[in-house]
């Protein structure tokens, strides 16, 4: 059995580049598999960098994602709320057989043959967004010309949301994310959305359409309530995963002119190439946590029952031992199981939209704008280090 770390550390946020995961994360990755951690609220349980840790404890169903069994990692309202309540239908915060429920009615709308479906209109809404962007003035924010509409739009036809609609579940999704808000921004915005959604369920029924929400309508499964807790998750997570994507892996390319080009002019990297943007920047800010629901023994270490267990994906992602030169961007490095939609029975259901709407949006910007460019120095570039969801706040450029 391993000897834990005598003196428990706190979950480790601050990066000193901004393109890099946290320092401390990667020195305790050196140090050992699982280092004992005190979360905000004081409950001491544990913090694993290493990618076979990670994947392990995700994949082990002796580990809970039960709002109400886990602990916050760092003090901030959301995870607070998460902790006492979450919106019904909300299934990424639920075990089996609840979670199965709830994904199964879901499953067949996020297959890779839906996604390829979707490409001609997924690839219609970036060059709608691109031609937007060039008739405009310049420098433009690359985030609210480019990386914000084109998930948000999708993820909004997809669903049979108004885009009309944005600047409201925009707004609310920004302040359940930060982890700056109060608890009462965050009830707020959380009741927002709902009371939103469970408004568009009730046209749905009403009125229904060709989309995600009026096919769960009609099948019956789910109360209103529960459409609207489904809606919220895919809707919030939808646009805001993959715009981040978007806009911070336009700025790593963007200070990698070599790998920029490569992606630029080869359409034979542009898999390998999502996936290492994946790999590389792993947005997954703060968490996830699991919680052991009965003592289970991982990489020589007991966890016993009711302990948490905290992730740092960044530093997983850049583990030495899972990846050869972990920091190096290099859009050659073949897909090696890298865990930025996590792992297990909650790995991200809308993946495959995600990498579709990067397989499209990536090599258009850059194609279109061969030379496209920061407007102001790298330092000057906002980071989303006050978020949930890693990325960049503004993207200014020019060309």
């Amino acid at each position: 059995m391993t000897e834990a770390l005598s003196s428990p550390v706190t979950f480790p946020m601050t990066r000193d580049d901004p393109l890099s995961p946290p320092e401390a994360a990667l020195r305790l990755q050196r140090e050992g598999a699982l280092h004992r951690m005190t979360f905000a609220d004081g409950h001491l349980g544990w913090l694993a960098t290493r990618h076979s840790t990670a994947r392990a404890v995700l994949a082990d169903d002796r580990f809970s994602n039960r709002a109400e069994t886990t602990h916050p990692p760092i003090s901030n309202a959301l995870a607070q709320r998460e902790n006492r309540q979450i919106p019904p239908g909300f299934f990424l915060r639920m075990d089996p057989p609840d979670h199965t429920r709830y994904r199964r009615l879901l499953t067949g709308q996020f297959t890779v043959r839906r996604m390829r479906q979707l490409e001609p209109r997924i690839a219609q809404i970036t060059s709608d967004c691109l031609d937007a962007m060039e008739k405009g003035d310049r420098p433009v924010d690359l985030v609210q010309a480019f990386a914000l509409p084109i998930p948000s739009l999708v993820i909004c036809e997809l669903l049979g949301v108004p885009y009309a609609d944005r600047v409201q579940f925009q707004r609310d999704s920004a302040a359940l994310l930060s982890l700056e808000s109060s608890a009462e921004q965050v009830t707020a915005a959380l009741t927002d959305l709902m009371t939103y959604l469970h408004e568009l369920v009730l046209r749905k029924r009403a009125e229904p359409g060709d989309d995600l929400l009026s096919g769960l309508v009609a099948g019956g499964e789910l109360d209103e309530w529960e459409l609207s807790g489904v809606g919220l998750l895919l809707l919030v997570a939808g646009h805001e995963t993959t715009a981040n994507m978007l806009g911070l892996g336009t700025f790593a390319l963007l200070r990698d002119p070599a790998q920029l080009a490569l992606l630029r002019d080869d359409p034979a990297v542009t898999e390998s190439a999502v996936e290492e943007l994946l790999r590389y920047l792993t947005i997954i800010h703060m968490g996830p946590v699991r919680t052991a629901l009965e003592d289970v023994e991982i990489d020589g270490q007991v966890i016993r029952a009711g302990e948490a267990v905290a992730f740092s994906l960044p530093a997983a992602n850049r583990d030495p031992e899972r990846f050869d030169a972990p920091d190096a961007l290099d859009l050659t490095r073949p897909p090696t199981g890298h865990l930025t939609f996590g792992h297990g029975i909650h790995q991200c259901l809308g993946q495959q939209l995600a990498r579709a709407e990067m397989r499209i949006a990536y090599p258009a910007l850059l194609r279109r704008f061969p030379g496209l460019r920061l407007a102001v120095p790298p330092e000057e570039i906002p980071m989303r280090s006050n978020m949930a969801i890693y990325g960049v706040h503004r993207l200014p450029v020019i060309w």
